[in-house]
């Protein structure tokens, strides 16, 4: 009954149109006024320490990073990388789409803004040389949701901030401490690497059977002249990634040195940005960063909610009690996040359904890491996915072709996600076997 209370309130609220964060506030708060005789004092106090995580800090710098790159012009310099390397091969141009957003994806950390900053260039570039804008809005929209999957990730951040601190019972009895954000980032980087291959096939089998045209093969002086063009950015990955697996700084460190780096290859180096436009940027960054930390924050009390009233444990004693096993469980679990996915955002998804589902995994024996890479991928899919796929829209606005048009061209791409979905989550060592190798787990 207090499962079934607590969700209706949530559900009841979203139905109206209000943004997840009010609601996910106002379901605590009615609540606890009328179902619950918790001090409100304790909700203060776990607003407090609950938003007061080092971790969290890196959230505002990716993404004050990731808008200094794309405004930048880093996105349009990888872009002519990607193209000399790939762009003689069949589907060059979509092919080149998929690197470039697997290269951007590695220093932006969000969907939405890989698809912005490779689809405004490649889309219309695309059909001028005859591809049909549906192929390049295909392409675009689906590989710009490597920018979750491949490190550094935001959501990812969001999933190890919501099962921070929980330390829960494995299917042995056994404590099981909660995945952190440095074996997360890593755990990405194979699945990232397999999705981009995946969708880097799908792209050329499309083009070699209608016949698109290819870009004249490029000469290694053009390559190594768009390699140095794009060099700086190419560099942010292997400061982030090489700063935190060095052991020079930790996530939250690389996202602020990150932030700094953007900064400094936008308005020196490539002179991109003006000083004068530096303002807008950091407008900009903090408008999402506070969007995002005030979901953060209804989502603590919301968690708080969940763990006093003891839901998680009690739906953990009721699927095991139901015999589902692990197989049936994970099924479960890709149904309800790929439905949740298709009217809900990424982020808001993690901070609430983690919490709950966290525990069951872990007792039923998922490793705390390959389940979060399995929820990335799902929050991956349901950016693709209308109504509310913000790659969808994003890719719409773009190439200006209606939702349901750009949902259909979508579709072979989004197939194939759905199989690498199928194979993350039944095959683990995908996701765990790089920090496997480097003792992180």
């Amino acid at each position: 009954m207090t499962v079934f209370i607590i969700f209706a309130l949530l559900a009841l609220l979203l139905v109206t149109g209000m943004p997840v964060s009010i609601a996910l506030g106002l379901t605590v708060f009615t609540f606890l006024f009328g179902f619950t005789n918790i001090p409100l004092e304790s909700i203060s106090l776990k607003l407090f320490t609950g938003i007061e995580k080092f971790e969290i800090m890196a959230i505002p710098f990716f993404i004050l990073a990731g808008n200094f790159l794309t405004h930048g012009g880093v996105a349009r310099r990888m872009i002519r990388f990607a193209s000399a390397m790939v762009g003689h091969w069949y589907g060059g141009m979509g092919l080149a789409a998929v690197l470039a957003c697997a290269l951007f994806a590695a220093i932006s950390g969000s969907s939405p803004a890989t698809v912005m900053a490779v689809g405004s260039i490649l889309i219309p570039a695309m059909v001028r040389h005859g591809y049909p804008a549906q192929f390049g809005v295909g392409t675009v929209a689906t590989a710009g949701g490597l920018g979750i999957l491949i490190p550094p990730s935001i959501v990812m951040v969001m999933y190890a901030v919501a099962t921070s601190g929980m330390v829960v019972t494995g299917p042995e009895g056994q404590p099981v401490m909660s995945a952190s954000i440095g074996t997360l980032f890593m755990a990405g980087v194979i699945p990232g690497l397999m999705l981009a291959t995946l969708l880097g096939a799908t792209t050329t089998w499309r083009a070699w059977r209608h016949g698109y045209p290819r870009l004249p093969r490029a000469s290694w002086r053009e390559r190594w002249k768009a390699f140095k063009e794009s060099v700086w950015g190419l560099l942010l990955i292997v400061i982030i990634m090489g700063g935190i697996y060095g052991g020079i700084f930790t996530p939250t460190e690389a996202a602020a040195v990150s932030a700094v780096y953007a900064f400094v290859i936008a308005v020196w180096v490539y002179k991109d940005i003006s000083l004068r436009e530096v303002p807008r940027v950091l407008l900009s960054s903090a408008g999402m960063s506070a969007m995002l930390l005030y979901i953060i924050t209804n989502a603590v009390m919301f968690a708080f909610i969940l763990t006093s009233e003891q839901i998680p444990q009690a739906l953990s004693d009721w699927i095991v009690h139901l015999g589902m096993g692990k197989i049936g469980f994970l099924l479960m679990v890709n149904v309800m996040l790929l439905m949740i996915g298709m009217v809900m955002e990424p982020s808001a998804i993690v901070l609430i359904m983690a919490p709950i589902l966290y525990p069951v995994a872990v007792k039923l024996g998922v490793d705390p890491v390959h389940f979060g890479i399995m929820l990335v991928v799902n929050m991956e899919i349901g950016l693709c996915t209308p109504p509310v796929g913000l790659n969808l829209y994003v890719a719409s606005a773009i190439s200006r072709l209606g939702l349901t048009s750009v949902t259909k061209a979508a579709m072979p791409w989004l197939a194939t996600a759905l199989v690498f979905l199928v194979l993350i989550t039944y095959i683990p060592e995908i996701s765990l076997l790089l920090p496997r190798l480097l003792g992180m787990i």
